[in-house]
């Protein structure tokens, strides 16, 4: 009996979840950067007067209960990204005044807010990307997403398109017969859903789908392999001459002296703890540039395997280790070439996936 009641409160993921979990992310994203760009091009307004300051965790706080509340309100289809977009920005609001809820000074610009804001990212990027896998399919799971799609059906919004994906899941369904009840329900949708007089409606591929298939069109017809590797060839030496540079210009005795005093009078380096993580930085930032520089050669030469490997041991270190401590010792500096570095990260696994078969990368059979 307990097996059956684990069996049935068993997680099924819902259809569509990666494409929620990304406007979430963009929205975070966006949030957090625009929030800092905007305060500080117009010197950090209050809003409020007297004993009042209308802090934007508040509004943060206030988009984060809308979007809980949706999806508890109305059944549509729409508002789970609706949501998705109102949670990513909410949460983008509401984290960025991390630095005042951990400190008694109330410090919006204290140094571990940064990487505390960054390292949230990230950690929703690891979700993101482990829910970007295919699930194993199975019985409750295909139903699951076969009786969501029908609400099409209700919608007057069933295309042809829309139909052919849920017949293939309710055969799926119908075939199981360790299920005899929900096979049975799946063979009755399904008979339901090939009736002639259904009433179907012409395809209408939304915003995500259109820039979807453009994007695919333009990469089958400009990103050839021979361009796609020149461009991944000059990210991944730029990016790794340009940590090369940073950690080269920061080991120079008279540089680094200065640059350290500077940093000990605005307090950013107040104990040696924080000296060894500065030190941290600097052979971080030094490994990395000679991963990437290693990746992009090895690129160049042909050896594409290796070098894909290289280039992704090297961006994942610079976006998980290098960057958090970057963002301790300059906030937000680094936001831009983190962007471009997952960018990169992203564009080393499509390249990848497009034109390196899978039996590239297995040893040879003697």
């Amino acid at each position: 009996m307990k097996h059956v009641i684990n069996q049935i409160r068993a997680r099924v993921r819902r259809e569509g979840a990666d494409r929620y979990l990304l406007l979430t992310l963009l929205s975070f994203a966006v949030s957090v950067a625009a929030t800092r760009l905007f305060l500080e091009l117009t010197g950090y307004p209050q809003l409020g007067g007297g004993e009042l300051h209308i802090a934007h965790v508040l509004w943060g706080g206030l988009l984060l209960f809308v979007a809980a509340l949706l999806p508890l309100v109305y059944a549509n289809r729409w508002v789970y990204r609706l949501g998705s977009v109102l949670a990513g920005v909410g949460v983008g609001l509401f984290i960025d005044e991390v630095g005042k809820f951990i400190t008694q000074t109330n410090d919006y610009f204290y140094p571990a807010a940064a990487p505390i804001i960054y390292a949230f990212f990230l950690v929703t990027v690891i979700i993101y990307l482990r829910i970007r896998r295919q699930p194993m399919r199975s019985v409750r799971a295909e139903l699951y997403a076969a009786l969501e799609g029908m609400q099409e059906l209700l919608d007057h919004d069933l295309d042809p398109q829309e139909r052919k994906a849920l017949v293939a899941r309710l055969e799926f369904v119908a075939g199981q017969a360790r299920h005899p009840n929900l096979a049975q329900l799946g063979s009755q949708l399904q008979t339901f859903l090939r009736r002639e007089e259904l009433e179907l409606v012409e395809v209408r591929p939304d915003a995500f789908d259109r820039w979807m298939a453009r994007w695919l069109q333009i990469e089958q017809d400009y990103l050839t392999e021979w361009r796609t590797r020149a461009a991944l060839v000059g990210v991944l030496l730029a990016l790794g001459g340009w940590a090369l540079y940073a950690a080269v210009i920061v080991l120079v005795p008279n540089w680094a002296i200065s640059r350290l005093g500077e940093l000990v009078l605005v307090g950013r380096l107040a104990s040696a703890s924080q000296l060894n993580w500065f030190a941290a930085q600097l052979a971080l930032q030094t490994t990395v540039g000679l991963i990437l520089l290693a990746g992009g050669l090895l690129l160049a030469s042909g050896r594409r395997n290796l070098a894909v490997s290289l280039g992704t041991l090297g961006l994942l270190l610079a976006l998980g280790a290098v960057n958090l401590l970057v963002f301790y010792f300059d906030q937000f500096s680094t936001i831009m070439k983190a962007g471009v570095e997952l960018l990169a990260l992203l564009g080393l696994i499509r390249y990848r996936d497009r034109f390196i078969p899978p039996e590239e990368s297995l040893p040879p059979v003697s």
